[in-house]
């Protein structure tokens, strides 16, 4: 494993053009090494009693622990959900080489 750990942080956004935009801030920022734009999803969910079905993207951003708060914070100021999707999930393992990568692309 790395030296610091690792995380996928999912996050599902309306349009292609809202997750570009956050992808760019995020990798820009160094907040994340890449993010993937996964298209193409629909989401089926229950929101305010109602249940609901929409096409949506998914982003699945590389990044460590330690910025996962600074992630978090500037997927919430520029998302235009009200509340939107944000998952972070460990990584506990993974090809040695990538998670150097990781490390060292971000600040």
């Amino acid at each position: 494993m790395s030296e610091l750990p690792q995380s996928l942080v999912l996050c599902t956004c309306p349009d292609t053009d809202t997750a570009r935009k956050l992808a760019d801030q995020l990798v820009g920022q160094r907040l994340a090494a890449c993010v993937n734009i996964v298209p193409g999803l629909e989401s089926v969910y229950e929101w305010q009693g109602k249940v609901e079905r929409d096409a949506e993207v998914l982003l699945i951003i590389k990044t460590r622990q330690d910025h996962y708060a600074r992630v978090e914070e500037t997927i919430q100021q520029h998302h235009p959900y009200e509340l939107p999707e944000i998952l972070r999930v460990s990584l506990d393992g993974g090809l040695q080489d990538y998670l150097h990568w990781i490390d060292n692309a971000l600040e």
